[in-house]
C-alpha cells in the first residue's frame, strides 16, 4: 500500500512540466506507477532532479494534442504508447528527437484519422522543416492504421508558404531521418503519398507495412539509402504501387505484392538496388516502368546527366497480367540491370519491352 506521505513525496520529486503532461495527457495515479515500477527515472540526487521519462502509456479519448504534449516531453528519448480507438488529428504527429518511439496497440483498433479541411500530413519523422538541416536518429512507428481522408483535403502541401510548404500530406512523411523503422502501419486515403521517404534518409528498416486508396502512391522513396523495405502490400493506389527517384540507392525491397495500382514500380535514377520475391499484377500500366529523368532546356527535353537506373537486381519477379508490359526499360542509358528467377507467364525475354536490345540481363 502507498501511504499519503509517500504519495506527497512522490508528486514533490516530480518536475513541475512532467507534473503538467502527467495532469493534462494521463491519469496522476499512472504518473506515480512509472515512478514506483521504475527507480531508474528519479535521479538518486533527489529533488531538483530532471527524470528521463521511457514510457508514456495514454489512455482511451486522448487527443492528438496531447499526444504531441507527450512526444515533445521526451527530448532525449522515450516511448509513447496509444490504446485502441478512433484519434482523430488536425495538426501532423511530429517525432523530431533522437530515440522517440510511437506505437499503437495494432495496425487495426488504433486509427490516427485526419479531420476534414486539416491539409496536413498526419505523422513527420524527422525535422518538420522544408530542408531539414540535422539528422534525427533511432525513431520508431509502430502499430498504426492511419486513414488521410484525403477526399476531405484541399491540397496537396502542408502549409501554403513558409516552412513546411514543401512538405506532402502524406501518412507518413520520413525525412533526413536515420537508424528508424516502421513497422506494421497501414496507410490509406492520404491526400499525397502513404509513406514518403525523402531529403537523406539511411538505414531505414520498413516491415509488414500496407498502403492503398493513396491520391498517388503507396510508396514513394526519394534520396534515401541502405534501407530495407520489407513484407509490404501496396494496392489500389492511382498512381504506383512504389515510386523510386532523387537517388534511390543501395536499398533493398523484398516480400512484396504489388497489385491495382497504375503501376507497380515507376523507378528513376536508382542505382544498385535488389528486389527480392515481388509480385506484381493486375496493375493497369506496366509491372516495372525504369526510366532516366529528363530536364527542358532550349532545345526540348533533354536528359538529366547521372539519373539511369543501372545495376539494379530483380529476384524471384512475378509478373501476371499488367496492362502494357511486364517489364519496360524506357531509355538507354539504363544499363547493368538484372533480371533471374522471372515468372511472366511466358518467355521472360520475349515480354521486355525495353528502349533498345539487350538493356536486360536474364538469368
Amino acid at each position: 500500500m502507498i501511504y499519503r506521505q509517500e504519495i506527497d513525496s512522490l508528486i514533490g520529486r516530480m518536475p513541475v512540466a512532467v507534473l503538467r503532461i502527467c495532469r493534462k495527457v494521463l491519469h496522476l495515479g499512472f504518473c506515480l506507477g512509472i515512478l514506483l515500477t521504475a527507480p531508474a527515472m528519479v535521479s538518486a540526487a533527489g529533488v531538483g532532479s530532471v527524470p528521463t521519462l521511457k514510457v508514456l502509456t495514454l489512455q482511451v479519448g486522448v487527443t492528438a494534442a496531447q499526444i504531441q504534449q507527450a512526444l515533445d516531453l521526451l527530448t532525449n528519448g522515450g516511448e509513447v504508447r496509444l490504446p485502441p480507438g478512433r484519434i482523430r488529428v488536425s495538426q501532423p504527429l511530429i517525432l523530431e528527437h533522437n530515440g522517440q518511439t510511437l506505437r499503437g496497440a495494432s495496425n487495426e483498433t488504433t486509427i490516427l484519422y485526419l479531420m476534414n479541411d486539416a491539409n496536413c500530413p498526419v505523422v513527420i519523422m524527422g525535422e518538420p522543416v522544408n530542408r531539414p538541416m540535422q539528422t534525427i536518429r533511432n525513431l520508431r512507428i509502430e502499430n498504426l492504421y492511419i486513414d488521410g481522408n484525403r477526399t476531405h483535403q484541399e491540397r496537396e502541401l502542408w502549409r501554403e508558404k513558409g516552412e513546411g510548404s514543401e512538405i506532402r500530406n502524406n501518412g507518413i512523411t520520413v525525412q533526413n531521418v536515420s537508424d528508424s523503422l516502421v513497422e506494421n502501419v497501414t496507410c490509406t486515403r492520404c491526400r499525397s503519398g502513404g509513406l514518403v521517404t525523402t531529403l537523406g534518409v539511411r538505414r531505414l528498416s520498413v516491415r509488414n507495412f500496407t498502403s492503398f486508396n493513396n491520391e498517388f502512391d503507396g510508396l514513394a522513396c526519394y534520396l534515401t539509402m541502405d534501407s530495407i523495405f520489407e513484407k509490404l502490400y501496396l494496392h489500389d493506389n492511382p498512381g504506383a504501387g512504389i515510386s523510386l527517384d532523387l537517388s534511390f540507392d543501395h536499398n533493398v525491397i523484398t516480400n512484396a505484392v504489388l497489385e491495382g495500382n497504375d503501376l507497380g514500380i515507376f523507378m528513376r535514377d536508382s542505382r544498385n538496388n535488389r528486389f527480392n520475391n515481388l509480385s506484381i499484377r493486375n496493375n493497369r500500366d506496366f509491372g516495372v516502368f525504369m526510366a532516366q529523368a529528363f530536364e527542358t532546356v532550349d532545345r526540348g527535353p533533354q536528359p538529366e546527366p547521372e539519373t539511369e537506373c543501372s545495376d539494379n537486381a530483380f529476384i524471384g519477379l512475378v509478373d501476371l497480367k499488367n496492362g502494357r508490359a511486364p517489364f519496360r526499360v524506357n531509355d538507354a542509358s539504363c544499363t547493368n540491370n538484372v533480371i533471374s528467377d522471372a515468372q511472366f507467364g511466358g518467355s521472360v525475354r520475349g515480354l521486355l519491352s525495353t528502349a533498345i536490345p539487350n538493356l536486360v540481363t536474364i538469368k
